[in-house]
């Protein structure tokens, strides 16, 4: 029985959808044989109507640079803590001055009053008064020193050497950003097993989780603490605010080498698995896919990288990967007549 060249075309649509090929007598180029194997690898064959009647889609893989990343977790943080240290530095400043002005004046009296004394025109009460003051003066400058070196060694144990040279320096400049809302102070806290590369100096976060939505963020230095809930390093680093708020989780993704690899970016359309293995398929003439096995990828906004086993100019199959798995998995299913 003979069916029409359109009736024919709409068949095989329907086949494809339902997993079901039958063999039409004279029809044999525009179904899908089974698969055969070539050079260790079975391949699948398919004609060049069957592939367009099942919407299978490849692409010219072209050579791509990617560094691996891992992704971090991290908050942005409050600089509220690091007003009120500034505040309490700048009076200790102040009475500070305040102080040693007095101290100057003490041991400007008490050189006059000793030599008064020395005189016989002063006497040695009104000395040891002079003296008294000076040492009260003294005290009083050696304690707005000591409030200064507090403040500072407090400053260094929670936000370590940059963050507190930038609070305490008489310019604030850097912490204009801060203060506008135009910047946001972040604390990353890197998994227990990582670290942060040398010469890594800007990650991308973003408080969603998306990493194709991620931004920069620049380093500032290293937290002299850490989280302890994951025992992991900590970093401060600066970022546009955006949608970020103090207080708000960030994702971030950082760079585990300042190198780039050399190798191929395929979607995750391409990629599919089998008996926990997986595979993508390339093909290799106009009408045979052979299936390849992938070790080692890494997961990226756009697909996955793949740094060996697939080349730059090879044809990837993009949109019909699972199909013709399964093609070429029923094809080495023996047909009961080879019985």
């Amino acid at each position: 029985m003979l069916f029409p060249a359109r009736f024919n075309a709409h068949l095989i649509a329907v086949f494809f959808a339902i997993g079901v090929f039958p063999v039409f007598a004279d029809d044999d180029d525009n179904r899908i044989q089974p698969a055969q194997a070539t050079a260790g690898q079975s391949a699948v064959l398919l004609s060049d109507e069957v592939q367009k009647l099942s919407g299978l889609e490849s692409v010219t893989l072209a050579a791509s640079n990617y560094r691996p990343e891992f992704a971090a977790y991290g908050k942005a943080v409050a600089i509220q803590p690091l007003l009120a240290l500034r505040s309490q530095y700048l009076v200790a400043l102040a009475e500070q001055k305040s102080a040693a002005a007095k101290f100057k004046l003490a041991e400007q009296s008490i050189k006059r009053q000793q030599d008064l004394y020395n005189n016989d025109i002063a006497s040695k009460r009104s000395l040891q008064n002079q003296q008294s003051q000076w040492q009260t003066d003294k005290a009083l400058l050696d304690a707005s020193q000591f409030r200064i070196k507090a403040i500072y060694d407090e400053a260094l144990i929670n936000w370590g050497k940059a963050l507190t040279d930038w609070v305490l320096s008489p310019d604030a400049g850097k912490l204009a950003p801060f203060l506008s809302g135009r910047q946001s102070l972040l604390l990353i806290t890197l998994p227990a097993s990582s670290h942060l590369t040398d010469g890594v100096k800007e990650i991308y976060i973003e408080p969603s989780g998306i990493r194709s939505k991620a931004v920069k963020a620049t380093l500032i230095s290293a937290a002299p603490q850490i989280d302890g809930a994951v025992q992991g390093e900590s970093y401060f680093f600066q970022a546009d605010s955006g949608r970020i708020r103090p207080g708000m989780r960030v994702a971030a993704w950082i760079t585990q080498q300042d190198e780039d690899r050399a190798g191929v970016m395929i979607p995750k359309s391409a990629l599919i698995w089998h008996l926990d293995q997986a595979f993508v398929y390339i093909k290799t003439d106009k009408d045979r896919f052979s299936r390849r096995p992938v070790t080692h990828f890494s997961a990226t906004a756009d697909g996955y990288f793949i740094g060996g086993g697939i080349g730059p100019g090879e044809e990837l199959v993009t949109t019909g990967a699972q199909m013709l798995l399964s093609e070429e998995m029923r094809g080495q299913i023996p047909d009961e007549d080879d019985d």
